[in-house]
């Protein structure tokens, strides 16, 4: 039915988002910024970290410039990963699903930086398993847009495909771009959610 599947990263394959949480908290917070789950998830999950830093700068009183946020991006990547190294985000039941996936081209599709994604992808060895990777960078306009999936599938040369995600940019995106959508509530019910789709019962 599809030629490929392209997957979100964080809280889709890595279960990731509480540790971006606790890195960008700990980075923020010699600024005065407070940042909850809450708002975390509502302006963070999903989006580019510009996006999260800007909602948050408007938000400070007073409000903080963009550019001084931005300013911290090093020390919440080196916090993040930190913690990756500490607490492996991917469960292991991921790794051996993807590893065992054939018959589709894969591709992963994430607002997140390379420096950030690469580390925890070469640590668990499925980074060779995507034949297309398309992160933040790679793209002028992110999710909600369609751009970041209209990219992988071009790179994978396929016009049919599924996407799997778990958030709302991330879904409208995929729609946007004209692909089917799946939703994963949970990262280590990925596998199990993916297969029933697919109509893979083993």
């Amino acid at each position: 039915m599809y030629e490929g599947i392209l997957f979100d990263f964080d809280g889709v394959i890595a279960d990731s988002e509480p540790l971006h949480f606790a890195a960008w908290g700990e980075a923020l917070k010699p600024l005065g910024i407070t940042l909850d789950w809450e708002t975390y998830c509502a302006n963070g999950i999903g989006l580019a970290d510009d996006e999260l830093l800007s909602f948050l700068g408007r938000s400070a009183n007073p409000a903080i410039p963009l550019e001084r946020l931005w300013e911290r991006y090093p020390v919440k990547l080196a916090l993040f990963k930190e913690r990756c190294l500490r607490e492996p985000p991917i469960p292991p039941a991921t790794i051996k699903f993807l590893k065992s996936l054939n018959g589709y081209k894969l591709a992963l599709v994430t607002s997140t930086a390379r420096v950030e994604v690469e580390p925890v992808l070469d640590q668990s060895g499925i980074k060779q398993r995507f034949q297309a990777l398309v992160y933040g960078e790679d793209v002028a306009r992110h999710k909600p847009a369609p751009d970041p999936y209209l990219l992988a599938a071009e790179r994978l040369g396929i016009r049919s495909a599924l996407v799997v995600e778990d958030s709302e940019a991330g879904l409208a995106s995929g729609r946007a771009a004209g692909f089917d959508v799946l939703r994963v509530t949970e990262p280590g019910r990925m596998p199990e959610v993916v297969r029933m789709r697919l109509g893979i019962f083993r």
